[in-house]
């Protein structure tokens, strides 16, 4: 098993993403969001070429390697009602910068879920044009020697297993990047309402066979307070040291990513930055921290 992160957990300017990675002895990152001096943070496929070209060169000159690429391909924030151009555009900028980058995975999605206003979902979840897209998204990226992975967020893949498994059969091929954390908040779409959580290490069991990469997150769900409290790694109900044993004792060797949540939560704008600096400061300690003990646990695994 080899560590890395998704480094903008570390902090948003590529300097905090590189700096964290070296602190850890890791020499890969996982890239998603980056910052550069004089652009804004944005998507790594999706910022300005001279961004781009600035946050490669200092991974370069770091001696960092990206072992993969966290899309915005059809993730939460697409709609499956989107036209598709916007999905193809996404495609082929992430494939130039991954050639660039030397990046051989990419993390795609199948789309938010389509609720009504209250956040029901519609009986209308456009599965075929789903599997349509998910066919053609994998199709580009294998044909450029990029493995694409599907990961079990928030979007219909996600929606609970046996949403899952149904994709997997229509698309046999596919391949999955697991995130323990996602099952402890994420509502069991398959069971009525009001939904339960799904449960980690069942939704790991289901998805075994197809994962060729892995994102740690923990977290405890809170039912009265209907809130995630995210964790350090084995804290959680994320079921993170089972996993990472039965990985181990299965002969896994890809990369486990982490995605901390601790100091910030990547998706919650709703609080104030009072103090930015002392808020990267413990944005990135508890990166580290959380680096150090995944580490630790991944040794007791040996």
């Amino acid at each position: 098993m080899i560590l890395t992160g998704i480094a903008d957990e570390a902090g948003d300017h590529i300097d905090a993403q590189i700096a964290a990675t070296k602190k850890l002895g890791w020499q890969h990152i996982e890239a998603r969001f980056v910052k550069v001096d004089g652009f804004e943070k944005g998507s790594i496929h999706e910022i300005a070429e001279e961004a781009f070209d600035l946050a490669a060169r200092a991974l370069e000159d770091a001696g960092i390697q990206v072992c993969s690429i966290g899309s915005t391909i059809g993730n939460w924030a697409h709609s499956i009602t989107d036209p598709f151009e916007i999905t193809e555009s996404e495609i082929d900028r992430c494939i130039q910068r991954m050639h660039r980058l030397g990046a051989h995975i990419v993390r795609y999605m199948s789309y938010s879920v389509l609720e009504d206003g209250k956040e029901n979902d519609l009986e209308e979840q456009h599965f075929e044009q789903r599997i349509t897209r998910c066919r053609e998204i994998i199709r580009r990226f294998e044909q450029e020697g990029i493995t694409p992975v599907h990961e079990n967020c928030m979007n219909y893949g996600g929606m609970s297993i046996s949403h899952a498994i149904k994709m997997q059969e229509e698309i046999p091929g596919m391949r999955w990047v697991f995130d323990t954390g996602n099952p402890v908040f994420n509502p069991d779409r398959s069971k009525p309402r009001p939904y339960p959580r799904q449960d980690a290490w069942d939704f790991y069991q289901a998805l075994k066979p197809y994962i060729d990469h892995v994102h740690i997150k923990d977290g405890n769900w809170n039912e009265a307070q209907s809130e995630c409290t995210f964790t350090m790694p084995g804290e959680g109900q994320g079921e993170v040291q089972r996993i990472l044993s039965d990985l181990s004792a299965n002969g896994y060797e890809g990369f486990i990513s982490i995605e901390p949540h601790v100091a910030t939560v990547f998706h919650d704008t709703s609080k104030p930055d009072d103090d930015p600096e002392e808020k990267a400061r413990e944005q990135f300690e508890s990166y580290v921290e959380y680096g150090r003990k995944l580490s630790a646990m991944v040794s007791q695994c040996a």
